[in-house]
């Protein structure tokens, strides 16, 4: 059963009533982020029940030294943490002297949180009675600033109920902190100094082995009853600085503290003015003040909603979900930083480690070019571009030769530091899907500089890659690729992995395509990459032969691609046939009995299905998507969307929402029973491509949109807006049709069911 305590709500994620066994999951639920840091939903106050206490820095991460029994040549040093950065939201809250704790107060009620996701701000509030029996009320409201990403603000209010009582509240700010994760439980961080000066505090601590210089700081202000309330002492150990703020409340009084807190980092600042930076950002927010710096963010939280909503009409749960994905991948990427990627559990957590998967481009990339500007997918494309010579040397580790290119499956730096080794070296197929988004930005956004600036580069180490890893099998009179980890990870070490083949074939073929284009219409930058790649005629002609002769398993009798040479000759039971008690496998199963089954953790076939859609007719997809389906686990979280596309794009809506609710409450209704661990943040862009893609149909054909729309039947419309060649175009779906309105100076031309419809600016075309 999934866990089912978040309320529905349009707007808002909304948790009422405490209960010590969901706070893991709502501090993931409830997380915050700007782009530049994040953090967990944590109490503020003192608790000491289960926990996971989590804030972060983006950029900043620990190369933790790999965990295996035994070295392997080739083998990644590290696995990248993303570091638990030093804690700045701590607020100690102390009445009559008793420490406030949720876990030791003997009653806790009226308590609710709310994530009001349409203007960007967090809020918790209870009534509870400590062990002297004293009762208060509070509200603290949270968020981290848009418009001044290094920093967050907290109001916390106390009301005392039942006497009279002394407060004390002590911000705090705590470098002394540890990664869940640790594999060695090193230490990550060292502090070097703990300072006051004008009632602000700041702890500058850097990385061990990356220092990575950061100054994390705080300042603070108290009221009681409206009344100003100076702090009377500060106090600082090694890796810990205190403000003190001490008064008296009657029953019935309020005790508000105001706290701005954040982090700068020598990532933006030089090293040695750190506390000048945070300083000035202090300085700009506290003129402001709490509420002033709430408005900026409401307002600019209005502007990323009015591009990249979608609006669903009859199905709160759905509309809740969709909402829930697009703000989490607007909290965690907005595009201002190329140095910057979506990392899956982006802000929420530190599973998986990393910051770049091939997520990125297979998912993410389509939500950024269609609800942003196409400078930010640019830039996510750029990102890959700066990293090619570390995949060089990461395919040079592995023998590879000549400039071949490996992408990194998990990476901070363009250097691979996934500690799986089925993962590591054989889930080669990453290679394949930054190509794809190279092409699938050209598709959508029209614009091809990128290619002769920096792409060709990258299609070519890639290219040289794929040829190396081939080899040409006498027996089958082919090329085959051996040893492999497709995207279905629940196969490790398979032969002839037919999404890993095409892809590769794909590869060669589009990387000798836009050679031969590169070359008739940028001849500098022609002549520019093949000295520096020292590319012949001849090696060339030998990547065409590998891609005119790759294998693809195939079974004739049931009219199918195999997923890979032995998937027959698994005993295959279908999941329905399996007992819901064995589910999920990964937590049930023994990884041995998991390899040997037929059951697929995502999509895999299918994911070739969805990447080279019109490769393929209608019939061979809905032949595929019916023998595969009913083998698949969905314990991937990328593995729900491309289902749900793939079955509007069969016809099958009520199969295709039923997976579109599964991929948009993922994480809300907790379908992989791991949600305390952190988000799905890269998979969330596949929500969006559900409803984008899949129910209304967007395709770019003929390099003209191109839409099929359909309406679940449990909705009554939905509607979004997408930017497309810096045109906006906003589509809306109801059960009587479909309408389009332009917005922009020229008219646009696109097909809706196959038909032409001309578009207007400014007015709503009905079709």
């Amino acid at each position: 059963m999934n866990q089912d305590y978040i309320k529905p709500d349009e707007w808002s994620i909304i948790e009422e009533g405490f209960d010590k066994n969901l706070v893991k999951s709502s501090e993931s639920l409830f997380s915050m982020g700007n782009g530049a840091m994040g953090q967990r939903a944590n109490f503020e106050e003192t608790y000491t029940g289960p926990t996971f206490q989590g804030s972060y820095i983006a950029g900043v991460y620990y190369p933790d030294k790999t965990r295996v029994g035994w070295w392997k040549n080739g083998y990644p040093e590290y696995f990248a943490k993303v570091l638990n950065a030093p804690n700045w939201i701590g607020i100690d809250i102390l009445i009559d002297g008793v420490t406030l704790d949720l876990n030791t107060c003997s009653q806790v009620g009226d308590y609710r949180r709310e994530l009001n996701m349409k203007e960007g701000w967090y809020r918790r509030s209870f009534t509870a009675t400590l062990p002297n029996e004293v009762q208060v009320r509070v509200i603290a409201t949270r968020f981290l600033s848009l418009k001044f990403d290094e920093i967050g603000a907290i109001e916390y209010t106390v009301e005392v109920l039942n006497k009279e009582v002394s407060i004390t509240a002590i911000p705090y700010l705590d470098s002394g902190i540890k990664n869940e994760d640790s594999n060695w439980d090193d230490q990550f961080w060292n502090t070097t100094a703990v300072s006051f000066k004008d009632g602000r505090a700041f702890i500058e601590a850097h990385t061990m082995k990356t220092n990575f210089a950061t100054c994390t700081f705080m300042m603070a202000m108290a009221q009681a009853n409206g009344e100003r309330i100076d702090a009377s002492k500060s106090e600082k150990t090694e890796t810990k600085a205190s403000l003190l703020f001490e008064t008296s409340i009657e029953k019935g009084g309020r005790f508000t503290l105001t706290k701005y807190g954040g982090y700068a980092v020598d990532r933006n600042h030089d090293k040695n003015e750190l506390v000048a930076a945070a300083n000035k950002v202090l300085d700009e927010v506290s003129s402001l003040g709490f509420d002033d710096l709430l408005e900026t963010q409401k307002k600019a939280w209005t502007e990323i909603w009015q591009m990249s909503d979608i609006t669903i009409e009859g199905d709160v749960k759905a509309q809740q979900g969709i909402r829930f994905n697009i703000f989490q991948l607007n909290q965690t990427y907005l595009g201002t930083d190329s140095r910057l990627n979506i990392g899956p559990k982006g802000f929420t957590g530190e599973k998986y480690g990393g910051s770049t998967y091939w997520d990125t481009e297979a998912y993410c990339i389509p939500f950024y070019m269609a609800t942003k500007n196409q400078e930010v997918a640019r830039k996510l494309l750029k990102y890959r571009y700066n990293h090619l010579e570390k995949a060089i040397e990461n395919a040079e580790k592995l023998g590879f030769e000549n400039g071949a290119a490996l992408y990194p499956m998990v990476t901070m730096n363009g250097e691979e530091c996934h500690n799986e080794w089925e993962i590591t070296f054989e889930e080669i197929h990453r290679n394949g899907a930054i190509a794809f988004a190279i092409y699938n930005y050209f598709r959508y956004t029209g614009d091809y500089t990128y290619i002769p600036e920096m792409g060709l580069e990258v299609l070519i180490g890639i290219a040289r890659f794929w040829y190396q890893r081939a080899n040409f099998s006498e027996q089958k009179g082919q090329y085959v690729i051996l040893g492999v980890t497709g995207p279905n990870e629940y196969e490790n070490n398979v032969n002839n992995n037919w999404y890993t083949n095409y892809i590769a074939k794909w590869c060669i073929d589009y990387a000798l395509e836009q050679l031969d284009k590169v070359e008739e219409g940028y001849p500098d930058d022609y002549q520019r990459i093949i000295g520096k790649t020292h590319l012949t005629e001849a090696e060339t002609e030998r990547w065409s032969a590998v891609a005119k002769k790759m294998y693809f398993p195939f079974s004739e009798k049931l009219g199918v691609f195999l997923q890979q040479d032995g998937f027959l000759d698994k005993e295959l039971i279908k999941v329905s046939d399996l007992p819901k008690s064995e589910r999920p496998l990964n937590q049930k199963w023994s990884w041995d009995r998991i390899l040997r089954s037929p059951y697929i953790k995502q999509a895999d076939t299918l994911q070739g299905f969805y990447f080279f859609e019109e490769h393929f007719s209608t019939e061979e997809l809905r032949k595929h998507f019916d023998f595969y389906e009913p083998f698949t686990v969905h314990e991937s979280s990328l593995s729900p969307c491309v289902h749900s596309i793939q079955a509007a794009k069969l016809g099958r809506m009520d199969q295709a929402y039923q997976f579109y609710l599964r991929t948009s409450r993922l994480d809300l209704d907790d379908y992989n029973k791991e949600v305390e661990e952190g988000l799905h943040i890269t998979s969330m862009a596949g929500t969006w491509m559900s409803i984008v893609e899949g129910f209304a149909g967007m395709r770019v054909i003929d390099d003209k949109l191109n839409f099929t729309p359909q309406l679940p039947e449990q909705w009554s419309s939905y509607s979004f807006k997408i930017n497309f060649r810096n045109r906006i175009l906003k589509v809306a779906v109801t059960k009587e049709g479909s309408s389009y309105e332009l917005t922009g100076n020229e008219e646009m031309s696109i097909r809706v069911n196959g038909e032409r419809v001309v578009l207007t600016p400014t007015e709503t075309v009905e079709a």
